[in-house]
């Protein structure tokens, strides 16, 4: 059953014993709901008799010991359903998020970021909601009727089969209509993501979509999608509703049925008249609740798809490594490396040079040509399908990436930030770092010269993704967070590409010094920033079209030389009508 749970709701062994610990609370609960009925019973017999006036104390009595007895049950039921599920539940988004952790980014490209954001909140919402107010009370009430519903056929089988028979009916209709509500939730969910993805892309696009007056277009298709929304909202309600009043219904004959069982065979003289009042009494007693429970499990039955979700992120393959990693320096080696993402169109093919320790090396090529793609499997952002890339002659296939990327620094081109002070952003690159330490990176990423002007100054808090500063500011922040970890090997995006003369200057004096005696591998934009590399890999079409020193291939007249010559012809282009300065 433990284990049952956990598959069938996503739980850990904890949770799942607790679960377990919940519907025993539940069946306790439920069975202690029959001592009124009980009492009742017990009190009309001697009303009728004429001695209920002289025990009037002891039903007293009763009364009392049945509110505590029921009490007990329900405190327990209480504990065990909302703590234990809310401690469940913080465990569970949290798990999540570590095995996200260790996922490849070839996970992240097949998911949509707003489908994964909906899986740990709205699912585990959905989840938290079931495994406290559903799950327990449902298995709890199957529990405690099937209980019920065995005394009372070793009690009065006839009157007992008159009032049993509809439940198993009720339920079944119930069960066999899962299919048709995944479905429908199936639907809703995606259409509750479609909608996400447009909010959160007009959000970050509004600027673009004002410049064009585009903003009346792209709000009537947002409209498109939230009605969408409420149509498949409204579906999903009608097709679990159907199934669950139908059932209800079927309770509902049952208490015709125990009447009329139970006239027959008073009739008959198998049955006294307080013997019907009591069947009568547990009939309503066994439809009431079995009536909120078939909207329990309709409900359950909804769990299936956010379940599904959760456990395909669970269940996918993390990359595995060994944390034992001792490298014999860190010159980075391609050896024949052949790489291709899941739609199978192949992105590197026979790529093979070394990037050496205290040399700079830089990738350059048309857009598209796998320049990123090389600095990304360089880190093991992805794993390759043929050939090998080692770290100073270990594979790093086989080393376990957090490890891994401990040797490395990378500086992206698209910065982020996050709403915090300057100091805890640059802080990011070494976790346990001193204030003193990371305004000495700081300092060496010329972050004083912007710092100092601020209210607050490295106390500053930056707004979301550093919306309070320039594009160079940024950069050099985040040029900061690699002087701060000092790693061995520097991966750079060339960071100054997008920049003004100025800008781009302060940071080139930065990165000059953060790649002294280390391994750069530098993905370069503009062909004049590579003038000082040790060695250039031109990138064309998944393949080496050609490498060595810059100088070498300006004097070999290949596509080195083309791109160098084409874009210093294109720093004298002006605007107007084809002129030239």
């Amino acid at each position: 059953m433990k284990k049952y749970l956990m598959r069938r709701f996503a739980l850990s062994e904890k949770g799942a014993k607790d679960m377990l610990k919940a519907i025993g609370a539940v069946t306790l609960s439920n069975i202690s709901l029959m001592l009124p009925v009980w009492l009742l019973f017990a009190f009309t017999g001697d009303y009728l008799a004429g001695v209920a006036a002289g025990r009037w104390y002891w039903y007293l009595l009763a009364a009392a010991l049945c509110l505590i007895v029921i009490l007990i049950p329900n405190y327990l039921q209480y504990n065990a359903t909302f703590f234990a599920t809310y401690e469940e539940s913080g465990k569970r988004r949290v798990s999540l998020a570590e095995k996200l952790r260790k996922l490849p980014l070839s996970f992240f490209g097949k998911r949509d970021l707003a489908d994964l954001t909906s899986t740990i909140m709205a699912d585990s919402e959905t989840l938290e909601h079931a495994s406290s107010h559903q799950i327990p009370q449902f298995y709890g009430s199957l529990v405690s009727t099937v209980l019920i519903c065995v005394m009372l056929l070793c009690y009065q089988w006839q009157m007992a089969l008159a009032a049993i028979w509809p439940i198993p009916i009720a339920i079944l209709i119930v069960f066999g209509s899962r299919r048709v509500q995944e479905r429908f939730i199936r639907r809703q969910s995606a259409a509750k993501v479609r909608l996400d993805d447009a909010v959160q892309e007009f959000i970050e696009t509004s600027r673009d979509l004002k410049s064009c007056n585009a903003e009346n277009a792209y709000l009537k298709e947002l409209d498109a999608k939230i009605d969408d929304v409420e149509k498949k909202a409204i579906g999903a309600e009608v097709g679990q509703a159907a199934f669950i009043v139908s059932a209800q219904l079927i309770l509902k004959i049952g208490i015709g049925t125990v009447a009329v069982a139970g006239s027959i065979l008073l009739m008959q003289g198998q049955l006294t008249v307080m013997q019907l009042f009591s069947f009568l009494l547990l009939a309503s007693r066994l439809y009431e609740p079995m009536s909120a429970n078939l909207i329990n499990l309709g409900m359950l039955n909804l769990l299936s798809v956010p379940v599904a979700r959760m456990n395909e992120i669970y269940h996918c393959p993390e990359q595995q490594g060994s944390a034992d990693f001792h490298p014999k320096g860190y010159d980075i080696r391609f050896d024949h490396v052949g790489f291709s993402y899941d739609d199978g169109k192949t992105v590197l093919q026979d790529v093979s040079f070394t990037a050496r320790q205290g040399q700079v090396t830089a990738l350059v090529g048309p857009s598209g040509g796998g320049k990123t793609t090389v600095s990304r499997l360089a880190a093991r952002f992805w794993d390759i399908d043929q050939g090998k890339i080692t770290v100073g002659g270990q594979d790093i296939s086989q080393i376990d990436p957090e490890t891994l990327l401990g040797v490395y620094a990378i500086v992206f081109q698209d910065v982020t930030l996050f709403n915090n002070s300057i100091l805890e952003n640059i802080r990011i690159g070494k976790k346990d770092a001193t204030d003193e330490e990371v305004l000495a990176a700081a300092k060496l990423a010329n972050c004083d010269a912007f710092a100092d002007k601020l209210p607050q100054g490295y106390n500053t808090v930056i707004g979301e993704n550093g919306s309070e500063l320039s594009g160079g500011e940024r950069q050099r922040i985040s040029i900061a967070r690699a002087f701060l970890k000092d790693a061995p090997i520097i991966l750079l995006d060339e960071a100054s590409a997008s920049l003004d003369v100025e800008n781009e200057t302060v940071i080139q004096e930065a990165l000059s010094r953060l790649i002294k005696e280390k391994t750069v591998l530098v993905i370069a934009h503009r062909m004049r920033t590579v003038s000082g590399a040790d060695q250039v890999v031109v990138l064309s079409d998944g393949r080496i079209a050609e490498a060595g020193k810059p100088a070498d291939l300006l004097r070999k007249n290949g596509l080195f030389a083309h791109m160098v010559k084409t874009q210093t012809e294109g720093q004298h282009w002006a605007i107007g009508a084809g002129n030239a300065t």
